[in-house]
């Protein structure tokens, strides 16, 4: 077992705000792909660790391609076809945001909505009842559009001082805002229909970015980790815990480039699970019981 110091950024895309130093405790295998059952949390800049009951082991089933230009924000899938939506930071001025179905081929997205990227910054999507969300980052403002002609059919504002993930449990749109808190949306007034508070053994867990519904539990990466948590939506507690670090690792040997580990689509005809990253070279298939 190995201790390892990183530093945080807490600034999600543009200019850094402060340092914050967190202690991981990792035990790490590329074959059998299995990790210590910790996640990490900053709680009032305190260094902790969590424990959690259920460890989720995992394998690699598949590796394909993904654009290494891709800034990822959003990963899901609609009508059998998976979708991206990036983001665009003003340092990486190639960067776009843009939602659209990927070239499993080519990794490359079939760009169907791109917006302004002097004015926003992309976030996480969902498709639900006709209908595609895009969440921007800081204009606290949701796009809508059309899910078969993805004309843009209006918008709505949200509370929260920054959009990060969505996705949705068939009924309401669940957003999460980088914070410990996920809030659920109704499609049809864009009221609040609760929040709740994720934990894990009772301490809060910040940062919780790209969202996905998976047979009634939200999974959910973890900002600036290689994590993945598993969250009980009636309780908001943490269940289990899966550390993709060697895929990170894997990712960055070939495109030093790549940053944060960003992105799950789980497709409900085929039962499979897909990850990737912010600028990643490969979308992973990944097997493990959820």
């Amino acid at each position: 077992m190995s201790l390892e110091k990183i530093t945080l950024i807490c600034n999600k895309k543009e200019r850094m705000r402060f340092v914050l130093p967190v202690v991981l405790l990792f035990s790490l295998s590329l074959t059998s792909c299995k990790e210590d059952n910790k996640v990490k949390t900053p709680d009032n800049n305190k260094n902790e660790t969590i424990d959690i009951m259920q460890p989720l082991n995992y394998s690699v089933s598949a590796r394909l391609p993904h654009d290494v230009t891709s800034f990822t924000e959003g990963l899901l899938f609609h009508e059998g076809r998976l979708f991206e939506g990036t983001g665009s930071p003003q340092e990486l001025t190639h960067t776009r945001s843009v939602i659209g179905p990927v070239d499993l081929k080519t990794g490359k997205i079939d760009v169907v909505v791109e917006i302004d990227r002097r004015k926003y910054f992309g976030e996480g999507i969902c498709f639900l009842k006709g209908k595609l969300y895009q969440l921007t980052y800081k204009n606290q403002l949701c796009f809508i559009y059309d899910a078969q002609t993805f004309k843009n059919i209006g918008s709505f504002k949200y509370i929260s001082s920054e959009g990060w993930g969505m996705t949705t449990d068939g009924k309401s749109l669940i957003m999460s805002d980088g914070t410990d808190k996920l809030t659920y949306i109704n499609p049809e007034t864009y009221a609040i229909e609760k929040e709740i508070r994720v934990t894990a053994r009772k301490s809060p867990l910040f940062y919780i970015n790209e969202l996905e519904y998976i047979n009634g539990y939200i999974y959910a990466n973890v900002w600036t980790t290689t994590q993945i948590v598993k969250i009980d939506p009636s309780t908001g507690k943490v269940t289990g815990v899966m550390d993709l670090n060697p895929l990170q690792n894997e990712a960055k040997s070939v495109n030093p480039g790549s940053a944060e580990l960003n992105g799950i689509a789980f497709n409900p005809v085929t039962g499979l699970v897909y990850v990737t990253g912010k600028l990643w070279p490969n979308i992973y298939q990944i097997d493990f019981s959820y």
